[in-house]
């Protein structure tokens, strides 16, 4: 479950990086208010965490059977 959820934070993450790369413009901060407002930095942080948390997706062991 937290690792669903983590996942979709970042997708929702890279999805805003991406549209401030090219359009310079933070979804983020416009539906919350601005970078500065608390509800946007709460955002920010949760997106961090998630990706933090993503890193020991890279690292488990996923079963995979063998030939």
């Amino acid at each position: 479950m937290i690792d669903t959820i983590s996942l979709l934070l970042v997708i929702i993450g890279a999805v805003n990086w991406l549209l401030v790369g090219i359009f310079q413009f933070d979804l983020v901060a416009w539906l919350f208010g601005g970078q500065g407002a608390l509800l946007s930095r709460i955002i920010y942080s949760l997106v961090g965490v998630a990706g933090l948390w993503c890193i020991s997706l890279l690292f488990r062991d996923r079963g995979h059977a063998k030939m």
